[in-house]
C-alpha cells in the first residue's frame, strides 16, 4: 500500500516496488475530480505538477499479484485498477487507453 501524498504518484509509488521494477499508470481508468481540471486551466499548471502535487484524485494505491486482483475487489469493491507493475527501470509512467491497448 501506498498513501499518495506530496509528490504524488511518481515519488510515492517507486518506493513501495521491488526493484526493477515500473508502475504504469493507464491514463482515463480513475475519473478525475472536475476540480483538479479548473485548477490546472486557471492556473495554467502543467501536467507533470498536476501529477505531482494533486495526484489527480488518487490518494491511496495498492499492488497487488494478479491472482489476488478479484480478492482484493471483492475486500475493496470501491478500489479501480489502474494500471500494472511490470519489468524494468525503477519509476512511474503514465500511459493513455490506446497506447496500454496496444501493449497488452
Amino acid at each position: 500500500l501506498a498513501h499518495i501524498t506530496g509528490g504524488g504518484l511518481p515519488e510515492n509509488t517507486p518506493r513501495i516496488l521491488p526493484k526493477r521494477c515500473r508502475a504504469v499508470f493507464q491514463l482515463g481508468s480513475w475519473a478525475v475530480p472536475p476540480i483538479f481540471r479548473e485548477i490546472q486551466s486557471r492556473g495554467r499548471v502543467p501536467d507533470t505538477e498536476m501529477w505531482r502535487t494533486f495526484n489527480m484524485g488518487v490518494g491511496m494505491i495498492a499492488v497487488v499479484r494478479p491472482s489476488a486482483v478479484d480478492a482484493a475487489r471483492r475486500a475493496l469493491p470501491e478500489a479501480v485498477p489502474i494500471g500494472e507493475i511490470v519489468s524494468g527501470r525503477p519509476g512511474v509512467e503514465f500511459v493513455s487507453a490506446q497506447a496500454a491497448g496496444r501493449a497488452a
